[in-house]
This record gives C-alpha cells, structure tokens and sequence, in this order.
C-alpha cells in the first residue's frame, strides 16, 4: 500500500502522522503527538487520511498544547461511538475483499476498469453531503458519496488488489465557480501514471451507460478542465492508454467519423468517441452534426449530440423523433448536476 503523502513529509511531520495513526486506530478519545504548527498539524491529518482510507471514523479533531511541552494532545472527533466503529470496520472490511476477490488475476487495466465500474453503476452522488460520504463508508456502505469520498474508496480497492493508488486533490476556483476542491486518483500501470476520475465520469454517464472521458488521462488532458494540484503528484505524460484510444474510439478524420456514425445508426446504437484531429472548433463540430444528420437521414432517424468540450468527447444518439436540443454540451462535474 503506497504511503505516498506520508514520504513527503519531514521527519518531525512524519513523527506526528505516525502518532495520530497509532491514536486513531486505537480509538483512543485523546493521545499526544509531537508539536507542529496549526497548520502543519491540519495537514498532516489530512495526509494521513488519504494515505489510510481505512481511517474512516475519524473526522476532524481539536489539539491543546502547553507553553512549555514538547507535545500537543490530540483530542480526535469519531463519527460514531467506539462500538459502531467496530461493526463498521469489520463490514467494511469484508466489503472490500468481497470486491477484490473476483479480480486478484486480472491485469492491472482489467482491475482499474473494474474498479471504475464500479463505481459508475453503484454509487449516486450526494448532494447533501453528509459527513461519511467523504469517507469509504459513503460510497461502499451506503452507495453515495462526494469525491472524497469516491477517490479513498477507489484507492482502498486499489490497494487492496495491489495497484499503486494515490489521491489527489485540486485547489477550489471561486471565480470559475468552483466552490470546493476536489478530489480523484492517480495510479501507476507499467512503471507510468495515470489520472482517473470517477466523480466526473459519474457526473456524465448513468449505471446503463458508463461513460470513460476521465479514464487514464495525462497531466494535459486532465488539467483543461481541473484546477491547479493542492499537493504534488507524479508527472503524468503518457496519452496512449486513454479508454477511447484504447479502444480505437478516437478519431482524427472525418471519415471514421462518418464511417462509424452509418454503423452507429444502422445498428441502433449509441455512438461516443474522442476527436483528437486539432482543436475542437466551432466548425468542427458544425461538420459532426452535419455528418449526423446525414446519416441519420439515410434511416429516417434523428440525432442528439452530446459533447464534453474540455476532452472533446462526443456523444451521438439516433433516435426516432425530432429532440429539443440538437447539441447539449455536457460538463463534468463533482456530481451537483440538477
């Protein structure tokens, strides 16, 4: 299990992570820890939390200090009483080995799809925001939770079937209109990392429909629409394991998307690929719909097209009748869609 955020601290910091650690999983009401500034200390239990998902339980805490000591006491608040942690743990506990157990000889790829899964067709998001919904217990307990949530719950499982896992966490933008920060994951699969947001590809899809746009993204795709990292995370700069281009749903001429839309239509299917054939314009994407239109015509159909700009996705329904809106253009987002 990677300790990512706990070997970037100094070494008073890690003394201090270690002994909130050693507090928390015994459920201690109070225990002391090494001094360190408020802010130090915030930050550090923050870090230890993303580390330790298992850590659920625990979610703020108090500290008093004296003039002269050398320690603070830490002074933890439990999301439920002693005897409750407990039943939770265990349940927890057999909920993810329950998960895992059927991907242990998987390939890594086979496991993250598994895991993203997953959590598109399980898991609602939670527009209350109840306080466990940021932690495992959200998500895997109850089937909702907010991207804190969902990003320990994905690194939990990830842990447990032996994946490299971290959580990162972006800055929150209020000019942008981006009230909160937010919370996804990064994983390592051949010796190379990755960026996967489940939270956004929730936002997107439906249990029926999973949608893949955040799905093993680069540092250049992921950051047009996520804001600056709180924390460091390792460079992401491979774009060749994307879903879409994975799965030879990526385009770069008009033609395969002319080719793929008759198929789509003629089959009755939903079509969803990626352009990476220059920068989504206007014209472009005036091109598509025309191209839709086309060939829907052909079958007296009609289509809807959805498009998430920032990942130039595109989504193309054929349908029998005429829809209200040609084009949505879809963002992803921590789940508050109305």
């Amino acid at each position: 299990m990677e300790q990512y955020y706990y070997n970037s601290l100094t070494k008073p910091q890690q003394n201090s992570y270690n002994a909130i650690k050693a507090g928390l999983q015994s459920l201690a009401p109070s225990f002391p820890v090494p001094l360190l500034e408020n802010r130090e200390l915030t930050d550090v239990f923050m870090k230890l939390r993303l580390d330790h998902p298992q850590l659920f339980y625990a979610g703020t805490f108090k500290y008093r200090y004296y003039p002269d000591g050398s320690n603070a006491e830490f002074i933890p608040e439990y999301l439920f009483e002693k005897g409750k942690i407990k039943d939770h743990q265990k349940a927890l506990q057999a909920r993810v080995e329950k998960l895992a157990r059927p991907m242990m000889k998987a390939t890594d790829l086979e496991k993250l799809l598994y895991i993203h899964d997953f959590i598109c067709q399980n898991v609602h998001y939670d527009k209350l925001k109840k306080q466990y919904s940021h932690e495992i217990i959200g998500p895997l307990g109850h089937g909702v939770g907010v991207c804190e949530g969902i990003a320990k719950s994905v690194k939990i499982l990830c842990d447990a079937l032996n994946i490299w896992c971290v959580i990162a966490l972006s800055e929150n933008n209020p000019e942008k209109g981006v009230k909160y920060r937010h919370a996804w994951n990064v994983v390592k699969v051949d010796k190379k990392y990755y960026h996967i947001d489940c939270t956004f590809d929730n936002s997107l899809g439906n249990p029926e429909e999973i949608r893949y746009d955040y799905f093993l993204l680069n540092d250049k795709q992921l950051f047009r629409d996520h804001e600056r990292l709180v924390w460091k995370m390792p460079a992401c700069e491979d774009g060749e394991r994307f879903y879409y281009k994975e799965k030879k749903l990526s385009f770069t001429k008009m033609e395969d998307v002319q080719k793929r839309s008759a198929q789509a239509v003629k089959k009755g299917r939903t079509l969803i690929f990626h352009w990476r054939g220059g920068y989504m314009t206007r014209e472009i994407v005036q091109e598509f719909l025309k191209i839709f239109k086309e060939e829907a015509e052909k079958k007296g159909k009609h289509a809807k097209v959805f498009l998430n700009w920032a990942q130039a996705v595109v989504k193309v329904q054929f349908i029998e009748q005429v829809p209200v809106e040609e084009l949505t253009m879809e963002e992803a987002n921590e789940g508050e869609k109305e």
